[in-house]
């Protein structure tokens, strides 16, 4: 086992990496006071891993509430968040209970979101199950449920006590859901660490093989580089936090126009990058062979580097609910080179309209 830690003084936590993580009692021991858990899952993953994570709280004589929620980003709504205050509630959980979130990015923000709010804030554990959640969306504290007119727009900062990152769940992912954490490996590197970026292009066929050993390296490597952006700027209120939405604002867009779920967040955050790394191009900071870089690595995991055929208005309208804007200025997470993102506050409208044209077909 490996173990990255997140330091945020009295809410630092232990992420902790390896095969087997999920089905042993002593992995949870630490981080359970009361004598209630509950367990979070959806349907697809309850079959493949709940009773592993139920026989290990039985073993610490603990009293197991499940939620069971139906999979897919198109749950990861307030109805979703109501079925769980609910279920809760009906089994009498009081503020010692300790939620654990099994699953993906939508059961880990939708849990930890119900963490963060059940009586006023209850324990949670992070057990990511795909590799884009291992990697990102169970590291640092945002919970956040969808609305019909953007996503992860009701939310809260809210650290859970661990991540339990067992290796072995990555092995059942499909193919899409892997490629789709493989992309948030990569805008890691994009950001932050043009060497990472280098020995990604290395690995290729060795994480398309999900080798277990190269996959334990990659996994923890991206977490440190998560959890020393967490530690500098928590609350995202310094634009270092920010930076880390590479691809996001053009992602998220196309999550929202296409509909929750029709394109995997990996893939959009795929898209998105393609093109932060074109408008940077245009803008005069990466070479075009920069580009085709950005654009072959992500190919080269099966990731889209092309947004679907929408409305560049469209895509305009939905990147004005960005919540990195500011009086209602779009900004940008762009590159100034690979390896160094910056926030991007003057990049007109009329010129974004331009951009994006030239890329998608009007529908």
């Amino acid at each position: 086992m490996q173990t990255v830690q997140v330091s945020l003084l009295d809410r630092s936590y232990p992420i902790n990496i390896g095969a087997g993580q999920l089905a042993r009692s002593e992995t949870y021991a630490p981080f359970i006071a009361g004598e209630t858990v509950a367990i979070i899952t959806n349907d697809t993953v309850a079959p493949l891993y709940l009773e592993r994570v139920k026989l290990a709280a039985a073993a610490l004589d603990k009293r197991i509430v499940e939620i069971i929620l139906p999979d897919g980003e198109a749950h990861k709504s307030a109805a979703s968040l109501d079925v769980i205050y609910t279920a809760m509630l009906t089994a009498k959980c009081d503020r010692k209970t300790t939620i654990i979130a099994l699953g993906g990015g939508v059961i880990g923000d939708l849990a930890g979101y119900a963490a963060a709010t059940y009586q006023r804030g209850i324990a949670f554990i992070q057990v990511p199950t795909t590799l884009l959640s291992q990697v990102d969306s169970s590291v640092g504290g945002k919970t956040a449920v969808n609305h019909p007119l953007g996503k992860n727009m009701i939310g809260a900062f809210y650290q859970p006590v661990a991540v339990i990152s067992d290796t072995e769940t990555l092995a059942t992912l499909p193919p899409r859901e892997y490629a789709s954490g493989l992309a948030e490996i990569i805008k890691h590197a994009l950001i932050f660490d043009e060497p990472h970026l280098s020995e990604l292009e290395r690995d290729v066929s060795m994480l398309n093989a999900r080798d277990a050993e190269t996959l334990a390296r990659v996994v923890a490597h991206s977490c440190r580089i998560k959890a020393d952006v967490v530690k500098r700027d928590e609350r995202e209120t310094l634009d270092i936090r920010a930076l880390l939405n590479l691809g996001h604002t053009f992602g998220h867009a196309i999550e929202t126009e296409m509909g929750y779920g029709a394109w995997l967040h990996g893939e959009a955050v795929a898209a998105g990058c393609v093109l932060a790394a074109q408008l940077s191009h245009e803008l005069g900071h990466l070479s075009a062979a920069d580009v085709d870089r950005v654009e072959r690595i992500f190919a080269a995991f099966n990731l889209p580097i092309k947004p679907p055929a929408v409305s560049a208005q469209s895509l305009i309208d939905h990147m004005q609910l960005d919540k990195k804007n500011v009086g209602g200025v779009i900004r940008l997470i762009l590159l100034k080179r690979l390896g160094e993102a910056y926030m991007a506050r003057d990049v007109t409208e009329s010129k974004l309209l331009g951009f994006l044209s030239a890329r998608v077909a009007a529908v």
